[in-house]
């Protein structure tokens, strides 16, 4: 497209903007080299037990700082910046971020997806629905009305910020995932910035119909979100616009996906039937069901895969997710503080000494896929006086596994065809004991691409490609070298691990009243009334039926 060429051909920036971080990284588009980057922690507040935001400027401040420094890598590297034909973006999905289409300003700060201060949200507007159905809505839109989703962040704003429901009355308010702030900030802003989002992340708001592409009046009606405010749904790849400032000012922002979709596209998986699992602050694994939507009967989520052009046709995908994944070990370094350094983590995993069995369900925020329960919470399993805090190091890493075995049985269930292999990607994969660990705990070969940033080279990828841009060619790429985790422990070891872990998960069960009726879930309360029968009433009921037992006999 471009005949600005250096030593690299052309080069395609993308911005990771993820739950933690804010990074810009520079490929070559002729063999997806990455050449350089730069990172930027992100901030998150919690004001309030389950409540998690992030600062929106901030947010945004980053990834321009992250361009800036990036670029001037480049200088350093002696790379043309100039040779940028194309900026791809990849961003944390469900994150809602809500502003002043006139200030720019943003109302409130960013309900990061793991938040859960709308269970309430989720209990009012399941009151009308029959058994309190939470799969009432997946026929139109392939997901659970849950805490995790964009629609009930957003709803739970319009109902208790005085500055939004102004903002909305005056047809000001401009409602977001993390990819439409972005987009609108870098093309102009309150200055003509475009004001669109991409079908994956609009995939994931509770808003979309899954198979029209378009936000859905019955889902709009049904949250109570006037649709005339939501964002324009656009591909995944495509020329939206370009950006206004900066060292880059004037390149093409081409590609844009769901971080998650976007390490599918960076895997490689186009195939139906390829998956791939993102080990992050949660965990993702994504599973390609080509052009066919697969509702789920067993816990997981329907979901856009990528649509990679106008024209394309939307690939679908079902999705598994874990809320807790990295998250759970600076919960241990951070909280409990017995783990200085995460990176450690596998060391002082394998210096464990003792032989019991501590099993950590990390319910922090309630359970995703595939049961869906937000009256779970955490519990550790199997201590006993032997056990040290190296133990339950171990147990968290493990955690991480075993949510990622119940996964993939869920999608074993829905799909009938178990994977042979599972490719994977995210920070944690540095981890080789996890790596081997999850082998080992799901009995599948585990592959490791050597080039780790796939989450960032699938938007570069989209970008690159995009009509109008074709400096990458998908219909003609090059393997990945990577590593292979083989099972390493017996099928009866491994099953064996596996029951004590679902143990451990039914114990974490029930631990919160369902806020709409002060019940708890009606198999929880059957448990717990059982459990809670006194033993004196139980030790004279069993006497009396013996003795009445002998008087029959005589």
């Amino acid at each position: 497209m471009s005949s600005r060429r250096g030593k690299f051909g052309p080069l395609v920036g993308s911005i990771d903007e993820g739950t933690s971080s804010a990074r810009f990284l520079v490929f070559a588009a002729e063999t997806s080299e990455l050449l350089t980057y730069h990172q930027i922690e992100i901030r998150q507040m919690c004001p309030r037990e389950g409540w998690v935001e992030q600062d929106p400027l901030q947010i945004l401040k980053a990834v321009k700082d992250c361009v800036e420094i990036t670029v001037d890598n480049l200088h350093k590297l002696d790379i043309d910046p100039s040779d940028i034909v194309a900026v791809g973006i990849t961003n944390q999905r469900e994150t809602v971020v809500i502003w002043d289409r006139c200030t720019g300003q943003p109302l409130y700060n960013a309900i990061v997806w793991l938040d859960v201060r709308t269970t309430s949200t989720v209990d009012e507007v399941l009151v009308d629905v029959r058994d309190h159905n939470q799969d009432c809505l997946k026929s139109l839109c392939g997901l659970p009305v849950s805490t995790y989703f964009s629609a009930v962040k957003i709803r739970w704003l319009m109902d208790n910020v005085p500055e939004v429901k102004r903002a909305v009355e005056r047809k000001r308010c401009c409602f977001g995932t993390m990819d439409t702030w972005l987009l609108w900030n870098l093309t102009g802003g309150k200055d003509g910035g475009l004001y669109i989002t991409d079908v994956t992340n609009a995939s994931r708001t509770m808003l979309m119909n899954i198979k029209t592409l378009q936000w859905d009046s019955t889902l709009c009606k049904f949250f109570r979100i006037p649709m005339d405010l939501l964002p324009e749904i656009r591909s995944s790849s495509e020329i939206y616009g370009y950006l206004t400032d900066g060292s880059l000012q004037g390149v093409p922002i081409s590609g844009c996906l769901g971080d998650q979709q976007s390490a599918l596209v960076g895997q490689m998986c186009f195939r139906q039937g390829q998956a791939k699992n993102t080990y992050g602050t949660g965990c993702f694994l994504l599973y390609n069901t080509g052009l066919s939507v697969v509702q789920s009967t067993h816990g997981l989520l329907t979901t856009v895969a990528y649509k990679l052009g106008k024209s394309a046709n939307a690939v679908y995908a079902l999705e598994g997710s874990v809320a807790i994944c990295g998250a759970a070990m600076k919960w241990l370094r951070d909280n409990l503080r017995i783990l200085g350094d995460i990176s450690q983590s596998d060391k002082i995993a394998q210096s464990v000494t003792d032989r019991s069995e501590v099993y950590f369900v990390p319910a922090f925020s309630g359970l995703y896929a595939p049961f869906w329960r937000k009256d779970a919470r955490s519990v550790i399993c199997g201590i006993t006086e032997d056990t040290t805090d190296v133990a339950i190091v171990r147990a968290a890493l493990e955690a991480v596994c075993f949510q990622t075995r119940d996964i993939l049985v869920a999608m074993n269930k829905d799909c009938g065809i178990p994977l042979t292999k599972l490719l994977v990607d995210g920070g944690m994969t540095t981890n080789n004991y996890v790596m081997q660990l999850q082998a080992d705990l799901c009995g599948i070969p585990v592959v490791r691409p050597l080039m780790t940033e796939t989450t960032a080279l699938g938007a570069a990828m989209a970008a690159g490609s995009a009509e109008g841009i074709g400096v990458w060619d998908l219909n003609n790429l090059q393997g990945v070298g990577s590593d292979v985790f083989k099972p390493a422990i017996s099928e009866d070891e491994r099953d064996m691990k596996y029951s004590r872990w679902k143990m451990a998960i039914e114990r974490s069960l029930g631990w919160v009243a369902d806020e709409a009726n002060g019940e708890m879930y009606e198999e929880d309360k059957q448990q717990y009334v059982l459990s809670s029968v006194p033993g004196s009433l139980f030790l004279i009921t069993a006497a009396g039926l013996l003795l009445f037992a002998q008087y029959l006999r005589s």
